[in-house]
């Protein structure tokens, strides 16, 4: 297995970032998802599940804050009073760029129907420390692109429209990243613990730069494979990750392989 992909979305629901090479902290990949745009309406912060035009703003990550930039070409630089006029004037209403804090998780909301965006919202709390919605960190893999494209051919199953952090090449059909849960993944110089398989949401849908929006590609998921595609990690081993490391699964309990 190769590592084949690696990606960092310094803001929530924004445009990430292809990187060649990552360092896995504790709590995920160093500034991923460490900011999100806050709603001073309603405290919650704002994703791509109830305004997917966040998806047509790109961020990138910056000792001292992500740039920003908007979907006409205006350019952020970092969070700050100019940041958040030009973030509100952009959405059509008060918003702040605000980093995730440990003793206050972020408040989110989801469809109750990912197919119909006028089905009740539900909310919930993310994690403390970053605006993850469960785990630190995302893994793909291309066996279940290909599981995935089989059953839904007319789709468009490029990885960017899945948001993960890693993507793994390897050989094989079907779902097979769902075996992983419990098993200690090793990704170049970290070790990774999946823990959960990622249950997807309206998200999937949304169209992006590059990407058509398409309902189909959650109901194909949802028919075939209970609306789950890629696991949540956790980060029991810090270290560096580089695309073309090798990643080898390891004895459960153990973040090296066996």
């Amino acid at each position: 297995m190769q590592i084949v992909g690696l990606w960092r979305y310094p803001v929530k629901s924004l445009q990430g970032e292809p990187v060649a090479r990552a360092r896995f902290e504790e709590d995920g990949l160093l500034g991923d998802r460490r900011w999100g745009i806050r709603d001073e309406r309603t405290g919650r912060i704002l994703t791509a599940r109830r305004r997917p035009e966040l998806l047509g703003a790109t961020a990138a990550y910056g000792e001292h804050g992500p740039s920003i930039t908007l979907p006409d070409g205006r350019a952020l630089a970092g969070p700050g009073a100019e940041s958040d006029r030009e973030l509100s004037d952009w959405l059509g209403g008060p918003v702040s760029l605000v980093p995730a804090a440990a003793t206050e998780p972020g408040r989110a909301e989801f469809f109750r129907d990912a197919t119909d965006d006028t089905s009740e919202p539900v909310e919930w709390t993310m994690p403390a420390g970053r605006y993850v919605d469960a785990a630190p960190v995302l893994v793909l893999t291309t066996a279940s692109l290909r599981a995935a494209a089989r059953v839904h051919p007319g789709g468009d199953w490029d990885p960017r429209r899945f948001r993960p952090n890693v993507l793994v090449d390897l050989d094989g059909e079907g779902w097979l990243e769902d075996d992983w849960v419990g098993q200690a993944l090793r990704l170049g110089g970290a070790g990774v613990l999946p823990t959960q398989q990622c249950v997807r949401c309206t998200m999937v849908t949304r169209a992006q730069p590059g990407l058509d929006a398409d309902v189909e590609v959650f109901r194909a998921l949802a028919r075939h494979h209970g609306g789950r595609l890629g696991v949540w990690a956790g980060v029991p081993e810090p270290g560096s990750v580089a695309v073309g490391d090798r990643a080898s699964l390891a004895a459960a309990g153990s973040a090296r392989p066996s």
